[in-house]
């Protein structure tokens, strides 16, 4: 029982995140601020959600989220806002566009190049000489060896 209750109180961890006070009275804007503060990266934490953290930036973060959301801001006009001030680095799911392209294919790209080359270099080796045959003197003082 007690291990039940553990990994309960381990698995609600992240609804303690918010706070009472945070909670707005609307709640399909309190869902809504909810599901943006899930793609936000806490900047304490690295990469757990401003939503899941206990950080004080992540509070305030939180808090700014509502703040936008009740002043009228569309879910994109927020995460825009957020993202003009502190940078791209506070999205856990960063866009495939500019500069982020080049990161999210260089690591595939890395690893189809040294696929190739190890390919290319096995090829080029290729299968080793046949060895050549022995020469009856050879084989005579082979098996003088063997046979002591």
């Amino acid at each position: 029982m007690r291990r039940l209750v553990l990994i309960l109180c381990l698995l609600a961890a992240p609804v303690w995140a918010v706070e009472p006070d945070e909670v707005l009275d609307d709640p399909a804007l309190e869902e809504r601020a909810r599901e943006l503060s899930k793609g936000l990266r806490c900047l304490v934490c690295r990469n757990e959600s401003i939503d899941e953290s206990n950080a004080e930036l992540a509070k305030d973060l939180r808090v700014l989220v509502r703040e936008r959301l009740v002043a009228g801001d569309s879910d994109t006009e927020v995460i825009d806002f957020v993202v003009a001030r502190y940078g791209e680095y506070v999205l856990l799911r960063p866009t495939a566009t500019g500069s982020n392209l080049a990161l999210w294919v260089a690591g595939p790209a890395m690893l189809l190049l040294a696929l190739l080359i190890a390919v290319l270099y096995v090829r080029r080796r290729g299968a080793p000489a046949p060895a050549e045959a022995l020469s009856a003197e050879e084989e005579a003082r082979l098996k003088r060896i063997l046979n002591e």
